[in-house]
């Protein structure tokens, strides 16, 4: 079996000449940066194939380290970048996305203020447009808006929607962690619309197996089917080993198949971001080549 995480991140220190925005330090997952060789061995531990690189949003709007790292490990990683949304000037850069090496599409986090209002207010709808002329995957963080993403969805009905974290906010725990799962599953009548499993264990009040996630969990994958739930981690903010967030899926909730895992645990966010699966099994990249 394939798997392939559909989020983590790496990051650069704040520093003069790379200042973050105001406010980054605070959001971070941790004081230290995460580099690409950590994130590799943490990978080649577990035994995961591949990961995608998300940016993280304190640093701003940066693909840089992202895009430098899927370059030079073209076999374990690609990006699903940022860009700015400061106005429809930044549209015509979309055209070109695929264009780098490892550049699948793009992730927005619209979980703060003023992004929330915004969006909203129908201020990016000049971004749903140039992404869906782009054809251009879409991952979307949206927490308590997914009304407003089906709405998206109705308006472009070919842009491939993706969206984070099960839309759970990113300090609730269950139960209340999932009081919107109706309007979550309510997204699936739309078959451009997937969902990712990711930093579940992190809304979790139980230690593993995670007992509280399996009912929301199975509602999720009842509503979209495995070629629409992307397993993952965001390992930097877990609050258990990463080898028990695979084994929540591989081993604990029943009601996935051997042929479902395949799907969830990575095949299916391959197919989805057009990611070409290449060789099972390739040997990870030797320590002193990782950067």
């Amino acid at each position: 079996m394939r798997l392939v995480d559909a989020q983590v991140h790496v990051w650069g220190a704040d520093t003069p000449t790379r200042p973050w925005p105001a406010g980054g330090a605070a959001a971070a997952h941790r004081a230290a940066p995460v580099t690409v060789g950590e994130t590799l061995a943490v990978l080649d531990a577990a035994g995961v194939h591949r990961a995608v690189l998300v940016p993280p949003s304190w640093e701003g709007d940066r693909n840089d380290l992202a895009w430098a790292a899927a370059e030079r490990h073209p076999d374990r990683l690609a990006v699903m970048g940022r860009i700015p949304l400061t106005g429809p000037g930044n549209a015509a850069a979309l055209a070109r996305w695929r264009d780098r090496p490892g550049s699948l599409g793009i992730r927005l986090t619209l979980h703060r203020e003023p992004w929330r209002t915004r969006f909203r207010a129908g201020d990016l709808d000049w971004f749903w447009t140039a992404a869906n002329a782009a054809a251009l995957p879409v991952m979307v963080y949206a927490p308590g808006m997914s009304t407003a993403l089906g709405e998206v969805a109705r308006r472009f009905p070919d842009l491939r929607l993706i969206v984070d974290h099960l839309a759970v906010p990113v300090d609730a725990a269950a139960p209340e962690a999932f009081a919107h799962l109706a309007d979550l599953i309510a997204l699936a009548r739309h078959p451009r619309v997937a969902v990712k499993a990711t930093a579940v264990p992190c809304h979790s009040r139980l230690p593993f197996p995670f007992g509280d996630l399996h009912a929301p969990l199975e509602r999720v994958f009842d509503a979209f089917g495995p070629r629409r739930v992307f397993w993952g981690s965001d390992w930097t903010r877990l609050p258990c080993p990463y080898r028990e967030n695979i084994e929540l899926f591989t081993d604990a909730l029943p009601f996935l198949s051997t042929a479902d895992l395949r799907w969830v645990m990575g095949d299916a966010v391959l197919e989805w971001l057009d990611w070409p699966a290449g060789p099972l099994g390739s040997a990870p990249p030797a320590p002193e080549d990782r950067a």
